[in-house]
């Protein structure tokens, strides 16, 4: 059976050390291809349909807003199955100790029985929660593995990190 590594990340205006930081590519993306690198699986982006500000502040907002209100944002695509996949690598940026909503999204919309689900999550200030606070579609899996937290400003050189992990 193939892997996947559907995994949600915002460019723009991001959180380094204390610092606002515009960059191109997301942290979680950059983990993300990294990983692919390592496992041959397949990249999926998680993406709303009408994105996140890309002005830190005003995304930090709307998160938690939809935090809130619990919010489940509408996708500009999904797959359309996961049954070739037994393996799903689940990606996400720290969003006020979760994942972002639309990542919840994603979750509820399929049947996850038989997979195995590997959470990694980007953080910068907070260490990330990867085995909490998840849907319950996600808790029908075989089993999701230990999490893996990589620090944002650090994820270019997290190869072995992410290598240790993948052998597990």
């Amino acid at each position: 059976m193939k892997k996947l590594i559907a995994y949600y990340s915002r460019a723009g205006e991001n959180y380094f050390s204390g610092a606002h930081r515009t960059i191109a590519v997301g942290n979680t993306e950059k983990a993300a291809r990294l990983l692919a690198e390592l496992t041959g699986a397949e990249l999926f982006h998680i993406e709303q349909k009408v994105p996140y500000s890309d002005d830190y502040d005003t995304c930090v907002a709307e998160a938690r807003r939809d935090l809130r209100a619990n919010a489940r944002p509408e996708l500009a695509a999904l797959p359309e199955s996961l049954d070739d996949y037994d393996e799903i690598y689940l990606g996400y940026p720290n969003y006020c100790g979760t994942m972002p909503m639309a990542v919840y999204t994603f979750l509820e919309h399929y049947d996850w029985q038989g997979k195995t689900i590997h959470p990694f999550c980007t953080n910068e200030a907070a260490a990330c929660r990867t085995r909490s606070r998840t849907s319950g579609g996600l808790r029908r899996a075989r089993g999701s593995t230990h999490g893996l937290s990589l620090r944002g400003s650090a994820v270019e050189g997290a190869k072995p990190k992410l290598e240790q992990w993948v052998r597990g």
